[in-house]
């Protein structure tokens, strides 16, 4: 662990970019709330989902086919989520002052957690997930896609599914607790492997929220890499 965050403190000097955190967890985890609590600094630069982008893919929305039927919809919808994950993850801050950027789930998330998902779940043939597969080590191996930092949130699927049944989402109307489950599953696999690749700020999320954001107070000098807040 300890080689591959020098290597990764490295990429980022000699390339300048900012410190990268990802803010990880289930549905209905609080990703967006806790995203929305780092907007207030001036360093900081934040990107909550592109649910809107996924939902008009040239009029089509992408989301919603997904879970109407995960099946037929996987592999589309894994390939365009890596696709806009890459451009949030890789395109330079829109202000020079900031030196923290904030993203609301990872590239690495969708290789090491949805997609790994989708194949155990059979939503993909292995050809697809061959095809998504050599697309992230590619990218990988020719970009920077390294994390400084990834907060995960943590909680379990039936806390979760009755926030997301709260909250009403259409395209998430349909989503049954056992596919919650699988996804719990799969981040806690992800993010206990020893090589994740940058260290893990784990927070119970199950509790109420303010609770969270005491948490996310708490730890706000790690959370934004050691950066001078304001």
């Amino acid at each position: 662990m300890s080689n591959i965050k020098n290597i990764t403190t490295v990429a980022r000097s000699l390339t300048k970019r900012p410190f990268r955190v990802s803010i990880e967890g289930n549905i209905g985890s609080g990703k967006s709330t806790c995203i929305k609590h780092f907007e207030k600094y001036s360093i900081v630069e934040t990107h909550a989902e592109p649910i809107q982008e996924w939902r008009n893919v040239s009029g089509h929305n992408l989301l919603g086919l997904l879970y109407s039927d995960l099946n037929k919809w996987s592999f589309a919808f894994e390939h365009y989520v890596h696709l806009s994950r890459l451009k949030i993850q890789t395109s330079p801050p829109s202000n020079p002052n900031v030196s923290v950027k904030m993203f609301e789930r990872s590239v690495q998330n969708s290789r090491h957690c949805f997609v790994e998902n989708a194949k155990k779940q059979n939503f993909l043939h292995d050809p697809q997930y061959q095809v998504l597969v050599t697309w992230f080590e590619y990218t990988e191996k020719n970009l920077d896609i390294s994390l400084d930092l990834i907060v995960y949130l943590r909680t379990t699927p039936e806390v979760v599914w009755e926030r997301m049944m709260n909250r009403g989402r259409a395209e998430e109307s349909e989503v049954p607790l056992e596919y919650l489950q699988q996804v719990h599953e799969s981040y806690e696999k992800w993010l206990s492997f020893p090589d994740v690749g940058c260290e893990v700020l784990t927070i119970d999320a199950n509790r109420d929220i303010k609770y969270v954001i005491e948490d996310l107070e708490r730890y706000t000098y790690k959370i934004l890499g050691g950066n001078h807040t304001n």
